[in-house]
């Protein structure tokens, strides 16, 4: 099967002009298939902060209202999406900005109440992936830039970045040989979160519930787990976790960030 990388960017990567100049530089010279997702929680919450719209996390995940559902809409949709795929284009890397609802790309379903209300937040799996028309975009040469936002009864839903990264890589591994990458600001996961170099090279499953049991870990790398564990679960044979600029200095796997095996 021919290789597919699946890259989500986020944090520091979005915040910093030429630290995102040398990602989108690296990403672009990638020859094999690829597609990006972005998040943006920084940006939406300092303009949101401009708007009088609190920004609540609970667990590392947004809380989402009516009026934070209109500002992650306009910020991860319009404006970070379309400045990557400006820049990405000025690269010839002919990428396509799109969000789940556009060629229902993506279906989800809103987040039921349970202990935590989230609000407009959407849950998706790997059914929900249109597959053929990635798997066709992909082989047409086409490189889609995925906003973190799904949509389902005709609304759009706030939706993690990193579980849009897990479902595509998940719902495309029958049809490619999938590499899932998380990068971020850290260069992997951390043992202790003051010690930036107290990176974890290799973490299993067995050793990732041991840490969580004794709160070892930082709420904001739990959703990145998360969705790194349920893609090895379903099939997806890689997933690395660290620093952008570590991670793509080339596209294979090396001794740089946390290595995600069963």
């Amino acid at each position: 099967m021919e290789k597919l990388f699946v890259i989500k960017i986020g944090g520091n990567v979005l915040d910093n002009p030429a630290a995102l100049s040398s990602f989108l530089n690296d990403f672009a010279s990638i020859r094999e298939r690829k597609i990006l997702i972005h998040g943006g929680g920084k940006i939406a919450s300092r303009l949101g902060d401009q708007l009088g719209i609190e920004s609540k996390y609970i667990n590392g995940r947004r809380i989402t209202d009516a009026a934070t559902l209109d500002l992650v809409t306009m910020v991860y949709g319009g404006l970070v999406n379309k400045q990557i795929v400006a820049t990405l284009q000025n690269m010839n890397c002919n990428a396509l900005g799109v969000t789940g609802a556009d060629g229902n790309l993506i279906k989800a379903s809103k987040r039921p109440v349970k202990d935590i209300d989230y609000g407009f937040a959407g849950d998706i799996n790997p059914q929900g992936v249109n597959r053929e028309l990635l798997s066709s975009m992909l082989n047409l040469g086409v490189v889609p830039v995925f906003a973190p936002l799904t949509h389902a009864d005709g609304k759009m839903l706030n939706t993690n970045a990193d579980t849009i990264a897990s479902v595509l890589s998940i719902g495309l591994s029958r049809h490619f040989d999938v590499r899932l990458i998380f990068c971020f600001e850290k260069k992997g996961v951390l043992k202790d979160i003051n010690d930036p170099g107290s990176v974890i090279h290799h973490l299993t499953k067995k050793a990732y519930q041991d840490l969580s049991a004794n709160h070892a870990l930082a709420d904001g790398i739990l959703p990145k787990l998360e969705n790194a564990f349920a893609a090895i679960d379903a099939g997806v044979k890689e997933v690395l976790i660290g620093e952008a600029r570590d991670l793509l200095k080339n596209t294979g796997l090396n001794t740089q960030g946390t290595l995600i095996t069963e």
